[in-house]
């Protein structure tokens, strides 16, 4: 198997709004849309973040209506105090503060306005 890519997929409420909070504070761009899709990119990140409108006709029958729960989509960052305070400056309510794992992981989070989870992430300790 070779593989060329990957992404990861979430089906929320609203794709436009999810799309539109990536990019809006974390820089990601369209690489592709069409009404109840959005696939997301940045040049520097090895993955692709495709958000999917609940019951949009082209997932099956069976998953249309089901949404991200218990995802946290992480972004490992290199300034994380700095990423702290310019969410913060922007508004962006912080809804896990900073803390440190005893594993050495330092981390924060935030919810998009589906309610998916996006953490950044340092091992820097």
């Amino acid at each position: 198997m070779i593989i060329t890519g990957t992404a990861v997929s979430l089906t929320v409420q609203d794709a436009e709004a999810s799309a539109a909070f990536l990019a809006t504070h974390f820089g990601f761009e369209t690489a592709q849309a069409a009404p109840g899709f959005a696939s997301l990119t940045r040049p520097d990140v090895g993955a692709n973040v495709i958000f999917l409108t609940a019951g949009i006709a082209t997932l099956p029958a069976d998953q249309r209506h089901e949404r991200a729960q218990g995802v946290i989509l992480a972004f490992v960052v290199e300034d994380l105090e700095g990423e702290l305070a310019r969410l913060e400056a922007a508004g962006v309510a912080i809804t896990m503060p900073l803390r440190v794992e005893e594993w050495g992981e330092r981390a924060f989070q935030v919810r998009d306005p589906n309610g998916v989870i996006v953490q950044l992430v340092d091992w820097n300790g």
